[in-house]
């Protein structure tokens, strides 16, 4: 049974956090800059307070306990606002400043990767970014677990505890082999992807879910095609080689097609799209400084021409 009177130290749960995060003391120590036996004791004293065993410790592995999953949240929510505290107590310290951990999907990385890296070393340079790539609901669960301090997803991701920061829509392109008939196209009606071989991306994609939805919304049955890709470039690479057809973010476009073996047609008006955003963890107290980081995304992005930017992003 749990001392209700306890009070647990806020370092008592940066350990938890930070074995939690990593799943190895070691690693957990060496992140919060402390020794080993100074994390394995806040632990201790951790689960001894509350009388409850929150990590469950073998020779081989280390993973958490029912209770310790139940109560990770919690235990992140409070790190974040103890780390919020500390940064309204500094006064006009730039909350941008210091380490970020971004995810983004693999629809998007590989596209905006390289203008937003430049561009945010220029506009913010004490802030270091750290990027992590994934699909969509492993990135989600990294910002729940506290491993990821913001993601750029399509939008809604929906997830409870979670802010979401429109920044900008981007139009799909139907990708085609070169000398297809419809190369080029500038309104190419969707109903048209009923008579054509469509490609998609493996499960856990959202682009998959995406193109499945142009298709609903267009009130066919695509010609689903059993080959699959785990990246949009194999994708591409495949319709390259006559197996199809496949749709892309515009952002993808200037990418994919510099090899010269793909064409591209766009859709008639109103264009099927989808959109992006910044997603962050409300608990975090963070909102205003990602509006800000959201702000310089869409704006870095926008240089493309390739995407529209939400307004009542810039607005913040």
């Amino acid at each position: 049974m749990n001392d209700q009177s306890y009070q647990p130290p806020v370092t008592a749960l940066r350990a938890f956090v930070a074995v939690a995060k990593h799943l190895h003391f070691g690693t957990a120590a060496a992140a919060l800059g402390v020794s080993q036996p100074s994390l394995s004791q806040s632990l201790a004293g951790l689960e001894a307070g509350l009388g409850l065993k929150l990590v469950e410790r073998t020779t081989r592995r280390v993973m958490l306990t029912a209770e310790g999953r139940r109560l990770l949240g919690s235990a992140i929510a409070v790190c974040d606002t103890v780390d919020d505290f500390m940064h309204d107590a500094a006064g006009d310290l730039d909350p941008l400043t210091g380490t970020i951990r971004l995810g983004l999907i693999p629809t998007i990385a590989p596209y905006i990767l390289p203008r937003l890296l430049k561009g945010l070393g220029q506009r913010r340079p004490d802030l270091n970014l750290l990027v992590v790539e994934d699909q969509t609901d492993r990135l989600l669960g990294q910002l729940r677990d506290g491993a990821l301090d913001a993601a750029i997803l399509a939008l809604p991701a929906g997830a409870p505890g979670m802010g979401e920061l429109p920044m900008y829509n981007e139009d799909f392109v139907l990708a085609l082999p070169q000398g297809h008939p419809l190369a080029g196209q500038e309104a190419l009606a969707p109903k048209m992807l009923e008579d054509l071989p469509l490609l998609l991306l493996d499960e856990g994609h959202c682009l998959r879910d995406q193109a499945l939805e142009v298709c609903q919304l267009a009130g066919i049955s695509p010609d689903v095609r059993q080959t699959r890709a785990a990246s949009l470039t194999t994708a591409v690479q495949c319709v390259e080689g006559g197996l199809g057809v496949t749709l892309i973010p515009k952002t993808a476009v200037a990418v994919e097609t510099a090899a010269g073996g793909l064409a591209t047609a766009e859709f008639s008006v109103p264009r099927p799209g989808r959109r992006i955003g910044l997603v962050y963890r409300e608990s975090s107290g963070r909102g205003e400084a990602y509006r800000q980081l959201a702000d310089d995304i869409a704006e870095l992005v926008d240089a493309s021409g390739a995407v529209t930017v939400e307004t009542q992003s810039l607005a913040g």
